[in-house]
């Protein structure tokens, strides 16, 4: 294998710390860049002083500069949590729109792959289920949620444009829910907020009745269907997602019993737009990329409750 140049965007957030690890583990060079709003130290101390890590504190909607080579640009950068980006809402439509333009200009004055971390959440609260890659999705643009989903799609957009036009050679990965180690505890995602409240002997709080679905994949899983798309020549958005689909109540009930926790279920009402259901269609990224999930649910569940009980905070994030 070739080394190369990576640039993540977004590198101290919970996946860009995961890539930066997978790629210096295969001796590539690696710059982090981040601006740590969301995005965390602790992720990334661990590879401080690797002679093959840069990190670079930066905010990407502003103008980017990186001296030398580079050979591909992963673009991870903004807040992914429905508390992160509704405390955000403005940073994160500029990451998703500025952001995602000075990154793909950088790969085009480069000559660099650039792949674009998407997200389900383009899909809004869909009408199709399960979601395959070419349904346009169902949006509430004014919605609360609208700041992350159009961002998103805006994104997407713009990356197709590079490509057609420019002849940036790009990739788009659109990920479904995931969880593992180095989540932020109460990030506003079911699993931390489920094992945080299980840990502190907090009841659990499930929106709705409980009755919506989703798909978790654990994070090594997702990490190996990106990089078989970075290395791959498939030019459209691929899923990379686990479509074992399980409902709120379930997920909840699951968490309870692999913490031992005596807490309750108790119900919240719904919040605007929250998707009824979830599930990733992957059958582009088993013919073409071939992947597919290989964890299941309750090992994921033991790594992360594990990292969870190592890294509990004295007091709430």
């Amino acid at each position: 294998m070739t080394m190369a140049r990576y640039v993540i965007t977004g590198g101290a957030g919970f996946l860009g710390s995961h890539l930066c690890d997978r790629l210096l583990g295969e001796g590539h060079d690696v710059l982090c860049m981040d601006n740590l709003i969301t995005g965390d130290l602790r992720n990334i101390e661990h590879l401080f002083g690797h002679e093959r890590f840069q990190f670079l504190k930066h905010d990407v909607t502003g103008y980017i500069h990186v001296p030398g080579r580079v050979d591909s640009i992963l673009h991870f950068a903004s807040p992914a949590s429905p508390v992160d980006y509704l405390n955000f809402p403005i940073q994160t439509l500029k990451v998703g729109s500025l952001g995602t333009h000075k990154a793909l200009g950088l790969a085009k004055e480069k000559r660099a792959l650039f792949l674009l971390a998407s997200t389900s959440e383009v899909y809004g609260d869909p009408q199709v289920h399960p979601q395959h890659e070419d349904y346009w999705g169902n949006v509430n643009p004014v919605g609360p949620r609208g700041v992350y989903d159009e961002a998103k799609r805006f994104a997407e957009a713009m990356t197709m444009a590079y490509q057609r036009y420019h002849g940036v050679e790009t990739r788009i990965v659109r990920i479904f829910n995931t969880y593992g180690p180095r989540m932020r505890l109460r990030d506003g995602r079911a699993l931390p907020t489920f094992m945080a409240q299980a840990l502190a002997g907090e009841d659990l709080t499930v929106f709705g009745d409980g009755s919506q679905t989703r798909s978790f994949c654990y994070v090594d899983d997702l990490i190996d269907g990106i990089h078989r798309l970075v290395h791959s020549a498939v030019r459209d958005p691929v899923n990379i997602g686990n479509p074992a689909e399980i409902t709120i109540q379930d997920f909840a009930e699951r968490i309870l019993a692999i913490t031992g926790s005596p807490s309750r279920i108790v119900y919240g009402p719904l919040p605007v737009d929250d998707p009824k259901v979830r599930q990733p269609d992957i059958t582009r990224a088993r013919e073409r990329l071939g992947w597919q999930p290989e964890i299941a649910l309750e090992e994921g569940l033991r790594r992360t409750l594990d990292y969870f009980t190592r890294n509990r905070p004295a007091k709430r994030d």
